[in-house]
């Protein structure tokens, strides 16, 4: 989804970086897991990105109504541009959710595709899906769609301190405390936790800084699931599927052979990780084909050594951050970072342990 949030912004999105397409997506054998998923998750196992599944808690707008929300998706509504479409804010009344006069009743975040993009339909549905099933604090709210005709739109509930990526990385922008990217960091836990047991055993395989969201009080929340898949199920070992999402987050077994699992995106936060400790982007096109321009490759030899560790902390926290619970993290992330996805932890123990660090932090 990218940025729902209050100012226009170019919306990193998979389409741009996407790697060369492998096979359909097909199940594996011989899956060990702990989350053990119920027979109704495999019959449902592709239908989310095949078709619309109906859900009774998203609201169906009509293409006029959106139109009207938005000011007819007038340029000083415009948030952002996305890997399939564009993002508009616009107000609806918090009660009837027939459009509103800006800045009276609830402010949304509308997300209209391209007419001519097919990836992006396909996208569009899986969101609806998922995001039309699934509830939790740390997952970005969608309140409903529009399917009308040629038209194609989502609506969410607006987060207004935009995404974790413009405040890492965006010039000018205030440093986030050490405790609050601690917080950030127990709350994508969290949505990912909470995606990984579930019957379905859901996994989200875009996770990036540019995709969590903030709201007003700095809670990050899960957004864009649009690359979604159903993880596997039964005795399957893993999700076979065309390799695509963002360069630098992608797990190397994904990459390599198409084999999706919960652990890919274990890798991934640890990637996410490494960005909230070091204020680094996971790559940094300036320097593509340069040494540091990969940000797991740079750190890795600092994170082996707990005693170096601390080089990699970002020099705008001035200092401000609890040492021990730096190295935990540290450590942490070298763990979901392991090239062998069977040992990393589960994203029950991750949490467990930022848990533990946060909590530690907060009473010293």
């Amino acid at each position: 989804m990218g940025n729902l949030c209050g100012s226009p912004a170019r919306l990193a999105h998979a389409s741009s970086t996407q790697f060369p397409e492998m096979q359909k997506e097909q199940i594996s054998s011989n899956r060990q897991d702990k989350c053990r998923p119920s027979p109704r998750a495999s019959a449902q196992a592709h239908s989310k990105a095949d078709h619309l599944t109906s859900s009774n808690n998203l609201v169906s707008f009509t293409f006029s109504d959106l139109k009207a929300a938005t000011k007819n998706f007038r340029p000083e509504s415009f948030l952002g541009e996305g890997g399939f479409g564009s993002v508009f804010k616009g107000w609806v009344d918090e009660h009837t959710f027939a459009p509103a006069k800006a800045g009276a009743g609830l402010v949304v975040a509308i997300k209209k595709l391209r007419n001519e993009s097919l990836q992006g339909h396909k996208e569009w549905l899986a969101e609806v899906n998922y995001l039309g099933q699934l509830r939790h604090d740390n997952l970005v709210k969608l309140i409903g769609y529009c399917n009308e005709s040629e038209n194609r739109l989502l609506v969410y509930e607006h987060m207004s301190k935009g995404s974790l990526e413009n405040h890492l990385f965006r010039k000018g922008v205030q440093p986030i405390p050490w405790s609050t990217r601690m917080s950030i960091a127990v709350d994508v836990a969290r949505g990912l936790s909470f995606l990984h047991c579930l019957d379905a055993n859901v996994i989200y395989r875009d996770l990036k800084a540019a995709n969590i969201l903030l709201d007003s009080d700095f809670n990050a929340k899960l957004s864009d699931f649009g690359l979604a898949r159903d993880g596997p199920t039964g005795d399957n070992t893993h999700v076979s599927t065309r390799v695509i999402g963002t360069r630098g987050y992608a797990a190397p077994e994904y990459v390599a052979t198409g084999h999706l699992t919960p652990k890919s995106d274990v890798y991934s936060f640890g990637v996410v990780l490494l960005e909230l400790l070091s204020g680094r982007r996971a790559l940094d096109e300036d320097k593509l084909g340069s040494a540091g321009d990969n940000l797991v490759d740079w750190s890795k030899p600092f994170l082996k050594d707990s005693r170096r560790v601390l080089r990699i902390m970002d020099v705008r926290l001035g200092g401000q951050y609890s040492k021990k619970g730096a190295q935990a993290v540290a450590a942490l992330a070298e763990q979901c970072l392991h090239i062998d996805p069977k040992y990393r932890p589960v994203m029950s123990d991750v949490l467990a342990t930022l848990e533990k660090v946060h909590t530690c932090r907060r009473h010293t």
